[in-house]
């Protein structure tokens, strides 16, 4: 297996070890951050493939580590924590994380969600950049261009045109947006997808004679293409 590499922020040293030896044994290499602002550090001078963050840390907190991190990064991270409250799980999906695990947890679901992760970064992320007729998505930059026009877009409006994008002429329905975006723990309203389809044709697609986003009606959306 290529080296895939995990950083593991947890402040519990017993349970960061346990998912350090479990990983090791499947073969990811790995790094250990006690508390927050390690964590950071760690992010912002190495390169790693998955975050494992925990909610609870002294120091930067979770949440405030996955706010600082995607200011710079799109690396997965799943969201580790004692809370089931779902305002928490909301409040980290939100922020950015890709998903989100309740503490106890099963290392079989853990190693399960990572290899989802791997799947989505293969095909996804390996992108530096996307274009399609007057529309130009840079991963790097995390800029998007249309008709050299620079289109200012939340986190959610980015991910959602980028997931449109790459699987252009394939009809999504707001089940697999809600999957993809949002994580398959998500339990709101599949409306959300709409919502922010409405958002995304007020930058990409109102000033424009050519609309990118069609509505597939019963179904879902697509935006269609050949290059």
């Amino acid at each position: 297996m290529e080296e895939f590499k995990i950083l593991i922020i947890e402040d519990e040293k017993q349970m960061a070890m346990f998912i350090e030896m479990e990983l090791n044994h499947e073969g990811y290499k790995t790094s250990i951050a006690y508390d927050g602002n390690d964590g950071l550090r760690k992010i912002e001078n190495g390169k790693y493939d998955l975050i494992i963050l925990d909610l609870m840390l002294p120091g930067l907190d979770g949440i405030e580590v996955c706010k600082e991190v995607r200011k710079f990064s799109k690396v997965p991270i799943i969201m580790l924590t004692a809370k089931s409250d779902i305002s928490y799980k909301v409040k980290g999906l939100d922020i950015g994380a890709n998903d989100y695990m309740t503490k106890p947890f099963v290392i079989e679901e853990l190693l399960a969600r990572i290899r989802v992760l791997q799947r989505d970064d293969a095909s996804q992320y390996k992108y530096e950049e996307i274009k399609l007729g007057d529309i130009v998505m840079n991963n790097n930059s995390h800029q998007v261009l249309r008709g050299g026009k620079k289109i200012d877009l939340t986190k959610k409006e980015y991910d959602l045109l980028e997931t449109l994008l790459i699987n252009k002429n394939i009809v999504l329905t707001r089940e697999q947006l809600i999957e993809k975006i949002w994580g398959y723990e998500y339990e709101g309203d599949t409306n959300v997808v709409d919502v922010f389809i409405r958002y995304l044709r007020c930058k990409i697609d109102d000033e424009f004679e050519n609309k990118l986003i069609t509505t597939v009606r019963g179904v879902g959306y697509v935006i269609k293409g050949d290059k």
